[in-house]
């Protein structure tokens, strides 16, 4: 028999227990952080362009990850996926490795970028069904080698079902965020996944890169009008001066005419 006594368990800290006695020792599980598996230089260009928008855009307010180990069976290190990107809503986001469902809860959003490795049908479908496992509210799959109008496809958590949505254009509400999906030409490649305020698109999440030229655009822009105003105030001020010499020199004129 186990008889080690834990004066002070993780769970007997939490609920405020007494120390206990076990029947057995606990057996040691391996959850890694990390794995060696081969990456394109495209895939790494297009999952780390939506990982740094939705860094600079949430991580005030939202976990993010990014081809990270999502663990969710506690008892079986193996029942695991690494999303691209994966975000739940509760942050600020702090530095993690691997993330457990059980100590950190269900992420409400994954998003799988497709590779050779999973773009046959049931290897996706095999996926599909951890995400179900896992309970992920919304799953978000892009082709960027699909054909136009078909490269993004999208499922929703509905009556504890993932239900694939109608996807139209390439373009589909994010229902976690309040934002939209679209595909565009980013990072130098002719197409990618990126995020809107708008359906159209057309208001883009910025990048780092692309908030700091707005940012200096937008400073660029106010020291012009600056300057514009300071010249204004000059003209404004030189002119004046110009109309009251002018109507001293006719009070002069007037004097000696009088």
């Amino acid at each position: 028999m186990y008889s080690r006594c834990v004066s002070r368990s993780s769970h007997a800290v939490k609920e405020g227990l007494p120390s206990a006695r076990y029947l057995r020792a606990p057996r040691a599980l391996s959850f890694p952080d990390e794995a060696e598996v081969p990456e394109t230089k495209r895939h790494l260009k297009l999952r780390t362009l939506l990982f740094r928008i939705l860094e600079l855009s949430h991580a005030d307010r939202a976990w993010i990850g990014s081809d990270q180990f999502v663990y969710y069976d506690a008892s079986d290190p193996s029942r695991c996926l690494a999303p691209d990107l994966f975000l739940r809503m509760g942050g600020p986001d702090e530095s993690f490795g691997s993330w457990k469902v059980w100590e950190r809860g269900t992420p409400e959003l994954a998003v799988e970028i497709v590779s050779d490795s999973d773009a046959p049908q049931l290897a996706w479908e095999q996926k599909l069904s951890r995400y179900h496992a896992v309970g992920v509210h919304e799953v978000v799959r892009f082709d960027p080698d699909g054909p136009k109008g078909s490269r993004l496809r999208v499922w929703d958590r509905v009556d504890n079902d993932l239900v694939e949505r109608m996807v139209e254009n390439d373009r589909a509400r994010c229902q976690t965020l309040g934002l939209w999906w679209t595909a565009c030409a980013a990072a130098g490649e002719q197409v990618a996944l990126r995020l809107a305020s708008d359906p159209e698109g057309n208001d883009l999440l910025p990048t780092p890169e692309e908030a700091e030229a707005k940012a200096r655009e937008a400073e660029a822009k106010a020291r012009e009008a600056e300057v514009k105003a300071r010249e204004a105030e000059t003209r404004l001020r030189q002119g004046a001066e110009q109309r009251v010499a002018e109507l001293e020199a006719e009070l002069r004129k007037l004097k000696q005419g009088g």
